[in-house]
């Protein structure tokens, strides 16, 4: 029996975060390759496709839908350009891994689920959170009953970006994240929705109800720097998560707690696109703290791309349903306490 061939992935948008983190993720997979880069920028897309042998560069994804072993397309554009990439992919019949958020607005996002639930595809969201090998490492122990009853969660997650910004090594690029049209918002539209989910991953229940509070501070454009979304599970587990994108990148910005009456768990330097970081178990009865081992070396985006290979071969299910996504991006836009969704559009406007 011949062996399996490799999952075709399509990176469409060749920016920062696929070039640098999805890409080295699929070319770390014996069971992934990349077969083609979009991007409206076709040299941008050429150079990303240089790093794959026989991989092609396209201005769209009708085009690469038509290359040779296509089968699921991630999607890395600006916000705003999620739901037209999305809609080109599941009329081709590509499955589809769309970065977070969903889309810029939440009625962009119920489009894009609708056109991948009438296309019967595969299609799932890209939170890399999900699979950092500490948070699952974490996310074993609470379901293990190590830390007794959990009745709270704190995430913080801050970087510093200004106005100004440029990914390294990315001459050329422009801080589309602080744009309203292209983002829909700020640090609470980039990063809580990391937060959000990871809530659900690490308790197995999900965030039900929550309030959010947003700052405009120190960063000089028009969304948000920093925000604190506080939220409660349906068991009762208290949740929060502050985000910010004005905590200076020399300073602790990236810490996960899960507090239980048995023990609590802190994650370090965990929250982010990179491996490594560190967990630990703090022992209730003495206050002792143990590291948890963990895989230090493997990228979360791996373990990510591995388990789409696993979700596309029937070899395991995908835990994650699109609606379920869509649900917790609409908690999230209706904790902004505005008087109406139309309020709350314009705000991120």
């Amino acid at each position: 029996m011949s062996a399996p061939q490799p999952v075709g992935w399509v990176i469409a948008g060749a920016g920062w975060v696929a070039s640098d983190h999805m890409a080295p993720a699929v070319a770390a997979s014996p069971g992934s390759r990349v077969v083609a880069v979009v991007d409206r920028d076709l040299a941008a897309a050429e150079r990303l496709a240089a790093r794959f042998p026989g991989a092609r560069a396209c201005r769209d994804v009708a085009g690469a839908a038509e290359v040779p072993g296509a089968q699921v397309v991630y999607v890395a554009t600006p916000n705003h350009a999620h739901r037209p990439v999305v809609e080109d992919a599941a009329a081709a019949g590509l499955a589809v891994l769309c970065e977070k958020p969903l889309a810029a607005s939440l009625s962009d996002a119920q489009r894009l689920v609708a056109a991948c639930s009438a296309a019967g595809i595969f299609a799932a969201t890209a939170y890399d959170q999900r699979f950092h090998p500490a948070h699952r490492a974490a996310a074993r122990l609470v379901a293990s009953g190590s830390l007794g009853t959990v009745t709270a969660v704190r995430i913080v997650y801050g970087c510093w970006l200004p106005p100004d910004w440029v990914p390294e090594n990315h001459p050329g690029h422009d801080n589309w994240r602080a744009d309203p049209a292209r983002a829909g918002g700020g640090a609470y539209v980039d990063l809580a929705p990391h937060g959000i989910d990871l809530v659900g991953a690490l308790l197995g229940e999900d965030i039900v109800r929550a309030t959010t509070h947003q700052q405009r501070r120190v960063q000089d454009y028009p969304v948000d720097d920093g925000s604190v979304l506080v939220g409660t599970t349906a068991s009762g587990v208290l949740v929060s998560v502050h985000n910010s994108y004005n905590t200076a990148d020399t300073l602790p910005r990236r810490r996960l707690e899960i507090v239980g009456t048995r023990g609590q768990l802190v994650a370090t330097n965990t929250m982010g696109q990179d491996a490594g970081g560190r967990l630990e178990l703090i022992d209730a009865a003495d206050g002792c703290s143990v590291p948890v081992p963990f895989d230090t070396g493997l990228s979360p985006f791996t373990v990510q791309v591995q388990a789409v290979e696993a979700a596309l071969a029937g070899r395991t299910a995908w835990p994650y349903p699109l609606d379920r996504d869509l649900r917790l991006l609409g908690l999230m836009h209706d904790a902004v306490p505005v008087t109406t969704s139309d309020d709350f559009e314009e705000l991120l406007r």
